[in-house]
């Protein structure tokens, strides 16, 4: 139905004597509850517990507000895992080093003494054992304590159980607010509901921060008496106890009366509480505090640059810091394997500051290790994190200067007399001085510096690294990061190169001018030998590598084709070069690390390895989550014998090489100690191969070699290159650092020669000539022999030219003779004589 009436839009109008109409909207069930709200409130019991409800909730919205509301949860104790350093050993296992910002050591509570723990309990809280966690009567009397103190500005005393203190420092920290003493309240049930007693004492023992940078007992008791805490006497254990209070106090030695009044208090304590008996706390109580002075982690070898090389590695896996993961360098508590030798460490950096300081004697003083404000200069010194470990060395700061002497000032405060200074220094001036009587001596550093690295060949596992004169100097590691030109120690691979191309060891190469045509811009390049000493004639292979000849190296390079020679140093991992004829005598730059580990391949029979300083890595659990070699082998760990064939590991590396070619380069090498450039090292009667190099300048000096288990290398030169003297040879100055390393470690070198690989034929040779000789007997030690064993490929030998001469004149000879005897007697059967030389007759070893 349509209603056709409009709409009346007259405004209403007031009718007289009605009342106003009020409209409300009322919400479903709101009358109800408001009866019932108005039947609590009318009568007296029901209001009053209404009041008490209300009170209750909104005294639980405010605690929830502002105590509980995101509170950890408790049981994330039940997996914590505290921040642990990363332990470094050497390869016979012992602790080399330890990688952290704070000294820490987790014990179990079994491991924890008696005496320390009622120590702990007597000073922190005597009522361990028996309450839920919050003490009442402690709380109680913190809080009058914090009410008389309250606007006062001092704090007050903290009233927390032991169990509070792991919930401070675990889970909500150390802000000083009565809202954090409530968390702390809370979580310290909880965490006794998840968690028994040993186990709460287990955490706080490790975590407590207890001063000199150290947390836990055992990183305290190490810290303070040099001992573990089952080592601990009754007196040093309640000393411990004190630190908790005053972690950066009582150590110290201007507040020794009050550490000594303290640590009584505890023994007294430990008595009361039945810990200790009064005879023994006594006892403890004349014992002076014997606290040991702070001193650095001494662990079995100086191997910084190695050290910090690993810590790099291990940084670059597994991440420095603790939110880097759960495995972090710094946090994560791993234990990690390095193949670090300490005996060949050590030898390596006593042999290369040897010799540094014997190019270095005589002269002067060339500058400051760093410079510091005189006026803060403890401070500074101190940041600078400089110091030395030689010998009775020290490095200090120049505080004032007159003429030749002066004061000196060191890290730990005091200061001393200081004779023998420079004109040139200055205060501020940081120096390395030694005892002298009653005063210091100057001593200089040398300014030339050098890198060394001790490799197996077997396996490519770094065995020792020094990369300067101390790392504490600087971390500059130049066995790794200083690349240098290595001069002739590269012409082996050039060698090799060639012996890949159809040359041998007793090829002949003219020793003669060489020039090439470098094109319009650069013109024509001549090539000389070292020290512009002139050509020589023609010679074999052999003899251009031991004498270290330029000219036959450039010349075999250019036969065979530059392009073939540096695909050959790349792929040994030397260097990426261009095809210069230059990169064949050492122009291209290298480091220590790359040019050892490409020595290596040599001796391995051409194998290349990847040089590892980590063996394998575990985590805080043990699990092993990097190995360096990773080969698999299955059936090592069967029960019993399954009957098939032991079961053999692969060899590792790469096949680098051609085997022959290098074992050809080897053998070749060691003529070079024999009676080439590094003849100064014949004398130690071992199979040793090397090759020594020097650069134009001469700006840096090189040797490199060893033996089938030991290459070493060692290069010396100033970090900003410049000439080194015309003296400067890598025979004469790196040679007898390797003399002196071999010297020192001689029973770890082994007397065993070098292996021939399948397919190399060793065959006597004339030395000079190169020719195939058969007669006399080889003397490879001996360097005036004429006749030397030469390793071939087959077929490549020299032909049998003065044995088919010998051979055709025998014949002559017989010949005269058979004739002269039919002519006499008559004729007779002659012998039939084979044209073939018998293999034994032959000279030849296959």
């Amino acid at each position: 139905m349509v209603n056709d009436t409009p709409p009346d839009d007259t405004p209403p109008q007031d009718t007289p004597g009605a009342q106003p109409v009020s409209f409300r909207i009322r919400r479903a069930g709101s009358g109800r509850i408001a009866g019932i709200w108005r039947a609590l409130t009318t009568r007296g019991w029901t209001r009053r517990i209404a009041i008490v409800v209300l009170v209750i909730a909104l005294a639980y919205g405010v605690l929830w507000a502002s105590v509980l509301r995101g509170l950890p949860s408790a049981d994330k104790l039940l997996t914590y895992q505290p921040t642990l350093p990363t332990m470094v050993r050497g390869s016979d296992g012992e602790i080399a080093s330890t990688f952290a910002r704070e000294r820490r050591v987790e014990l179990r509570y079994v491991d924890f003494p008696e005496p320390l723990i009622g120590a702990f309990l007597s000073a922190e809280d005597k009522s361990f054992f028996q309450h839920h966690g919050v003490d009442v009567t402690g709380l109680g009397a913190a809080v009058i304590d914090y009410a008389t103190k309250f606007g006062t500005g001092n704090r007050a005393r903290g009233g927390s159980t032991i169990t509070q203190q792991v919930a401070k420092n675990l889970l909500i920290g150390n802000e000083y607010k009565v809202s954090r003493k409530l968390k702390e309240m809370v979580l310290a049930m909880r965490i006794e509901s998840v968690l028994t007693k040993q186990q709460i004492l287990e955490l706080y023992l490790n975590e407590i921060a207890l001063g000199r940078n150290s947390f836990g007992v055992q990183a305290a008791s190490r810290a303070y008496f040099d001992k573990d805490v089952g080592d601990l006497k009754l007196n040093e254990a309640a000393f411990l106890a004190i630190l908790p209070k005053a972690p950066e106090e009582y150590g110290r030695a201007k507040f020794l009366d009050k550490a000594m009044t303290r640590r009584n208090w505890v023994l007294d304590q430990m008595v009361k509480n039945g810990y200790a008996t009064r005879s023994a706390a006594d006892d403890a109580k004349a014992q002076p505090l014997g606290l040991v002075t702070r001193r650095p982690d001494n662990y079995t070898t100086d191997a910084g640059y190695f050290l910090e090389e690993v810590r790099r590695q291990l940084i670059d896996q597994f991440g420095e810091n603790p939110d880097d993961g759960v495995n972090s360098v710094y946090g994560g508590g791993l234990w990690v394997r390095t193949s670090l030798d300490t005996r060949l460490q050590s030898a390596a950096q006593a042999s290369l500051r040897t010799g540094l300081l014997r190019y270095a004697a005589g002269h002067a003083w060339h500058g400051p290790i760093a410079k510091v404000d005189p006026a803060q200069w403890q401070g500074q010194l101190i940041g600078s994190n400089i110091s030395i470990k030689y010998l009775d060395w020290r490095v200090g700061a120049i505080l004032e200067k007159s003429g030749s002497t002066g004061r000196i000032g060191f890290t730990d405060g005091s200061t001393g007399a200081v004779a023998g200074l420079a004109d040139a220094i200055r205060p501020g001036d940081v120096v390395a001085v030694a005892p002298n009587g009653t005063n210091w001596a100057l001593r200089i550093i040398p300014e030339v510096s050098g890198g060394m690295v001790v490799q197996d060949p077997e396996n490519g596992r770094v065995l020792a690294m020094q990369g300067g004169f101390d790392a504490r100097l600087g971390s500059f590691n130049r066995a790794t990061q200083a690349n240098r030109q290595p001069g002739s120690a590269i012409k082996p691979f050039v060698y090799a190169t060639a012996l890949d191309n159809g040359m041998t060891p007793a090829s002949i190469v003219l020793d003669g001018t060489f020039c090439v045509y470098q094109g319009a811009a650069l013109g024509q390049k001549c090539f000389k030998n070292f020290g512009d000493e002139g050509a020589g004639g023609s010679h074999t292979m052999r003899w251009g590598l031991e004498q270290s000849r330029n000219l036959m190296t450039v010349r075999i390079a250019n036969d065979i084709g530059m392009d073939k020679v540096v695909r050959m140093i790349k792929t040994m991992g030397i260097g990426n070069y261009p095809p210069y004829l230059a990169m064949a005598l050492g122009a291209g730059d290298t480091t220590v690390a790359r040019l050892v580990n490409a020595y290596g391949a040599l001796a391995d029979h051409g194998r290349l390895h990847d040089q590892t300083l980590i063996d394998f890595v575990q985590d805080r659990n043990g699990k092993v989550i990097y190995r360096a070699d990773k080969r698999n082998c299955d059936t090592c760990n069967m029960a019993q014998w399954d009957g098939h064939a032991m079961p053999r590991f692969k060899p590792t590396g790469r096949q680098a090489m051609d085997a022959r070619t290098a074992f050809q380069v080897e053998h070749m090498l060691e003529g070079v100690v024999v009676r080439g450039t590094a003849a100064s090292l014949r004398d130690l009667n071992l199979p040793i191969f090397g090759k020594t190099g020097t650069t134009s300048g001469p700006t840096n000096v090189w040797f490199v070699g060893g033996s089938p288990n030991i290459i070493a290398g060692i290069y010396m030169g100033y970090d900003q290159p410049r000439s080194l003297g015309g003296y400067a040879q890598g025979g004469r100055i790196a040679g007898p650092i390797f003399h002196q390393f071999v010297t020192t470690t001689r029973d770890e070198w082994h007397a065993i020669p070098f292996t021939a690989p399948e397919g190399v034929r060793m065959a006597k040779i004339d030395r000079v000539s190169g020719k195939h000789v058969f007669e006399g007997t080889p003397d490879d030690r001996d360097p005036k022999a004429g006749i030397i064993w030469e390793a071939f490929k087959p077929d490549s030998e020299p032909r049998r030219t003065s044995r088919d001469l010998q051979v055709s004149t025998r014949e002559a000879v017989l010949d005269a003779l058979r004739k002269a005897y039919a002519a006499k007697y008559g004729a007779i059967a002659a012998p039939a004589e084979s044209d073939a030389v018998p293999v034994e007759d032959d000279g030849t070893v296959y």
